[in-house]
């Protein structure tokens, strides 16, 4: 295992080569003017803990101009970071970001910024159709003991919603996606879900999810990298409309393995409330998911997560 401190948190080269790959998406947005729209406030909070004792809590506040819809404005945020890994000391960080949404034909969102040391944040384009289309690309700071150090991930991928027939009861979504550490480990991504609408009338769906990873350098450092995974995951999952308003559930039960040990059970959870995307009015999104699909240094795994994000115009 190469020691962390074999790499700087300074500005690597290939630090610079991630953020000239964050700016080239990004300058592919149309810009956003502050005079088409007002002002609102934007919170979120993100927490996670898991089987190996992580715990992760990110509060974020700032204040967007331009404000139209859940998908134009722009503005700046700050985040607060506290990471305690696998049950050690607490580690803490502020960030600043710069927040936007636009475009129309070709939407765009994104939170582009800097912990201090490099470039962090997240960068998505989607074009919606009868072959949906989104391409993204996000880079932050691995959440263990040595990557609190000043290990990072470039992760970049494309994804496809695929109809099957003329109707929208059936559709395919795959995803592929390259993942870059800091040292010399590479991963391939590849996912694909079917969903098969079987009660329009409930938003009653079922679906098949599947997923592997490849690693270049297993077990580089401490966070979760055989040099493969696989999971393949039925789903089953409602989804209800009520005042405009989303409410969406998910179950799921399956099986994992990796190249280090043999099948095992697969879980998921999943439950969200998402708020009308309305001109001139805010946003509110809630999500909350239980998995055991390794994230941490151990297969044996359970991982939850709660996230928020609430957008408030004045």
């Amino acid at each position: 295992m190469t020691p962390v401190h074999a790499y700087s948190r300074g500005m690597r080269l290939r630090d610079m080569c991630a953020s000239l790959s964050f700016l080239a998406l990004t300058a592919l947005a149309p810009g956003a003017s502050a005079s088409d729209g007002g002002a609102a406030l934007r919170l979120g909070v993100f927490a996670s803990d898991d089987a190996d004792d992580t715990f992760v809590l990110k509060t974020t506040a700032g204040g967007l101009l331009g404000y139209h819809s859940p998908d134009r404005y722009h503005g700046i945020v700050v985040e607060d970071v506290q990471i305690r890994p696998a049950g050690g000391a607490q580690w803490r960080d502020q960030r600043a970001y710069y927040a936007f949404a636009t475009g129309e034909t070709w939407k765009s969102k994104g939170l582009l910024g800097t912990d201090g040391d490099t470039l962090v944040g997240s960068v998505s384009t989607v074009r919606e159709g009868r072959i949906r289309q989104e391409y993204f690309v996000e880079r932050d700071l691995l959440e263990t003991e040595q990557g609190i150090a000043g290990l990072y991930y470039t992760f970049a991928g494309a994804a496809y919603d695929i109809p099957l027939g003329r109707s929208d009861r059936h559709q395919v979504t795959a995803l592929v996606g390259a993942q870059d550490f800091t040292g010399s480990n590479f991963r391939s991504h590849v996912r694909a879900r079917y969903v098969a609408v079987v009660r329009p009338d409930l938003g009653l769906s079922v679906q098949l999810r599947a997923r592997a990873f490849h690693n270049s350098t297993p077990f580089e450092f401490d966070y979760y990298s055989p040099e493969w995974f696989a999971e393949a995951l039925p789903v089953v999952q409602i989804r209800r409309f009520r005042q405009r308003w989303m409410y969406a559930a998910a179950v799921g039960w399956g099986r994992q393995r990796d190249s280090e040990s043999a099948w095992r059970d697969a879980r998921l959870i999943e439950a969200s409330i998402t708020s009308p995307r309305a001109v001139g009015r805010g946003y509110l999104r809630a999500s909350a998911v239980y998995s055991n699909t390794p994230i941490g240094a151990g297969a044996s795994y359970g991982y939850r997560q709660l996230a928020v994000e609430w957008i408030v115009p004045f």
